[in-house]
């Protein structure tokens, strides 16, 4: 299958890229799915999942592996190391750059991932709010959060603005200050702030969903796994290289549970029991992004012929 790079449409007007989404939440199967649909359909994979940015943070966050990465072009795995921080802004500005080369090469851009907020932020041209930073605001609301801990601060933030707090893990302490930083510097709730730009792209959103019960399960496997594959030594040399068990990346789920185990918080066998924990949790605040009746979502569940399936809702698409 080759799309064909073509800068005006019928009407003389720009042409919309060809963009084929994969959604779904963790442990569904989009990795394999998205490798068998880009062989088939010529196409190169862009990760929406904020947890594969960052080098060295494989095992714990199912990265593909190399030789999955040889078998198909991905973009955006590997791009930043873990004390370095990656904001949705570049994210979404290096996502609309790759899906527009990877277009111009005559190949299907296939955005991949389970982070809600990065694949809106792309298929929606979210304008995030023109704020600038307010570095003795964002200081005291940081001084607050180590008085009332990040929870207690994420409660004041649901007060303020649900629709932020809904959107936010009340663990993630930046996005909390920044949502809070915003909404005391312009006084608008920071979830109405989000404008919409111009849409670039003719969108197929495909999405993989499972039984609860079954999704659980590929997820306790998945983490049995982890531990077997080294996760345990993986954050050990994390932390040995000098990284701050403190950074946002450190905070992801697996590695916060693994550096209290190291630090001697719980044992194994307990940070094995938050980790499922909070990857169950993870997945019900993805339902929040990607809802079962979403009419944009052409739903499906895995089974042997699913390639099959979406190669053919791919293809009715964009050659029709």
């Amino acid at each position: 299958m080759v799309i064909k790079p073509d800068p005006l449409d019928e009407s003389g007007l720009k042409a919309l890229t060809p963009l084929v989404v994969l959604v779904g939440p963790t442990a569904v199967g989009k990795t394999e799915l998205s490798l068998q649909l880009a062989q088939r359909c010529n196409g190169e994979i862009v990760s929406a999942d904020s947890r594969l940015f960052y080098r060295g943070m494989d095992i714990g966050t199912a990265k593909p592996t190399q030789e999955e990465r040889q078998r198909i072009p991905h973009h955006l795995i590997d791009v930043a190391n873990p004390d370095e921080i990656w904001s949705l802004a570049l994210f979404q500005s290096q996502a609309r750059r790759l899906i527009a080369e990877i277009h111009s090469r005559g190949r299907l851009p296939i955005l991949v991932g389970g982070t809600g907020q990065y694949v809106r932020a792309v298929t929606q041209g979210w304008q995030p709010p023109a704020v600038q930073p307010h570095p003795r605001l964002r200081q005291e609301l940081e001084l607050w959060a180590n008085e009332i801990g990040s929870l207690g601060l994420h409660q004041r933030l649901a007060r303020l603005d649900p629709g932020a707090a809904q959107a936010i893990d009340h663990r993630n302490l930046r996005r909390s200050v920044r949502a809070l930083e915003v909404i005391l510097t312009t006084g608008m709730p920071f979830s109405q702030q989000r404008g919409s730009g111009e849409n670039e792209y003719d969108l197929l959103i495909l999405g993989l969903q499972r039984e609860r019960g079954e999704l659980y399960q590929r997820i306790d496997a998945r983490i049995e796994q982890m531990i077997a594959s080294g996760l345990v030594d993986e954050v050990r040399g994390l932390l040995a290289a000098g990284y701050d068990p403190q950074l946002p990346s450190l905070s992801a789920i697996g590695y916060r549970e693994i550096i209290a185990h190291l630090q001697g918080k719980c044992s194994l066998e307990q940070a094995v029991v938050e980790i499922r924990r909070a990857t169950r949790n993870f997945v019900r605040r993805q339902a929040n992004w990607f809802k079962p009746n979403d009419p944009a979502i052409h739903w499906l569940q895995p089974h042997s012929k699913t390639v099959d399936d979406l190669e053919q809702l791919v293809k009715q698409h964009f050659q029709r």
